[in-house]
């Protein structure tokens, strides 16, 4: 039934823009992502209101930009199809939405990468950011990558009964994971059982002890209202995935020099309201303060990130050359490195 609504939803689309004007038709900008549409809830609708607002102003209403929050037409995975189908014109995607398009985005999932945030800035506005956004279009070939936002910051862990303090706590801790295999791999090299799940059904499963616990960053945490559910809150800061704000580059070769001009500065605006609002959540009632009210929080010591660093990055890096081959050891090599550098720079040094 669900397919079925989103195919009629994709036909409307398509037939909403045969009917206009082919000089107007390039002017609706369709972006679609799985969030609220909140921009103070969330960083991934901060990154789309923000866009939408200086696109439609500074083209002086030249492209208008509509957003579809929450699914609406489909999954996360849906719309990336309906970007490269010219349904839709833009989603922000999930790193786990778009591996079955581009397995190789799954070298972003190199356990304990990064020191802080600073250096994820670093490290995804610089070379690596410009050589991933390459290899995405050049793979994919019909869509261009405008920018990588936050999603909320780093990974924290979640678990109902059992805190993690060490890489002892996760033996026997049934984890969920996203439906992403290097995830899998990360929580088995741990000690904890990985249990993939889809994501509408993670509260409900943490509710009824199908599962122990599960991983996202912080601002997820807070306002998927896991506290509700879960006792405690381990900030291992593990893993930072992004998200990729694909654009269809027939729509992006549409434009004119100065409309793509705008489309770019609103792109890197959306990736600073993204961090901003990632960060302000952290740190007020509705981020770490707030959940210690109501979950024990405990952070992780540099040897005990060093002692689960070393348990699972060699099985993670194997299963990057089994899986993926050449191409992805290149790139997680080039990930390393420019993870490394940005970790010993200091952003604004």
């Amino acid at each position: 039934m669900k397919n079925t609504l989103i195919r009629g939803f994709a036909a409307l689309l398509v037939a909403s823009t045969a009917a206009v004007p082919v000089a107007a038709q390039e002017h609706v900008l369709k972006l679609a992502h799985d969030n609220n549409p909140d921009p103070f809830d969330n960083p991934g609708h901060a990154c789309a209101a923000v866009f939408a607002n200086i696109v439609t102003s500074d083209t002086n209403g030249e492209i208008e930009v509509e957003i579809y929050p929450n699914d609406q037409i489909g999954t996360n995975a849906e719309q990336v199809q309906m970007v490269r189908d010219g349904v839709i014109q833009a989603t922000i995607s999930s790193t786990g939405s778009l591996a079955s398009y581009y397995p190789k985005i799954d070298v972003l999932n190199l356990p304990f990468a990064f020191s802080d945030n600073a250096a994820t800035y670093e490290a995804f506005d610089g070379t690596f950011g410009k050589a991933l956004k390459a290899d995405i279009e050049a793979d994919l070939g019909d869509v261009e990558v405008l920018a990588f936002p936050d999603t909320g910051g780093f990974f924290a862990v979640t678990t109902a009964d059992t805190a993690i303090n060490d890489l002892e706590d996760f033996k026997g801790v049934r984890l969920r994971t996203m439906t992403l295999s290097s995830h899998q791999v990360i929580m088995n090299a741990l000690g904890a059982e990985a249990y993939p799940l889809a994501w509408g059904e993670v509260y409900s499963a943490l509710q009824t002890g199908v599962i122990d616990g599960q991983m996202n960053p912080v601002p997820i945490i807070s306002f998927s209202n896991f506290a509700e559910v879960q006792g405690h809150l381990a900030l291992t800061n593990h893993l930072f995935s992004p998200y990729i704000f694909l654009l269809s580059k027939a729509f992006w070769d549409g434009l004119s020099e100065e409309q793509q001009k705008v489309v770019r500065y609103a792109a890197q605006s959306c990736v600073a309201a993204s961090r901003g609002l990632a960060r302000i959540i952290e740190a007020s009632d509705r981020g770490i303060a707030g959940l210690r009210e109501k979950m024990e929080v405990s952070a992780l010591s540099p040897e005990q990130r060093d002692a689960m660093r070393e348990a699972t990055q060699p099985a993670f890096e194997a299963h990057i050359e089994k899986e993926y081959g050449g191409e992805a050891v290149e790139l997680l090599e080039l990930f390393k490195k420019e993870a490394a550098a940005a970790n010993g720079s200091g952003y604004l040094e």
